[in-house]
């Protein structure tokens, strides 16, 4: 495999791989929302949130749709849904495994 490819790859991945960015995956999994409800529903700073959600866009993972003076976040498409329902199943197989890991590769 090109080792540009494996670059991409790891960075893409990098998108989920931060507590907050999760949570506005989480937020946002089931519909749109403008970043002033996502804000409310995890009780968050604006700036904190919006750059989050800049990241997110950068990787490919999450669309915006403006409508007049907002802006509509959305996951990219079904499969980022499935990709994190599927990250939930491997979850609940190996979270004991994963709790007790105390790597520090990450």
């Amino acid at each position: 495999m090109e080792q540009n490819y494996l670059d991409v790859k790891a960075k893409f991945i990098r998108g989920f791989s931060d507590k907050t960015r999760l949570q506005i995956l989480e937020c946002i999994k089931n519909g749109e929302k403008t970043v002033s409800q996502i804000v409310e529903e995890l009780q968050g700073n604006q700036s904190n949130i919006s750059q989050h959600l800049a990241c997110l866009k950068g990787c490919g993972i999450i669309v915006g749709r403006q409508e007049g003076k907002f802006v509509y976040y959305s996951l990219r498409n079904e499969k980022i849904k499935e990709m994190l329902e599927l990250f939930d199943e491997v979850l609940n197989q190996v979270q004991t495994e994963v709790a007790q890991c105390d790597s520090h590769l990450y």
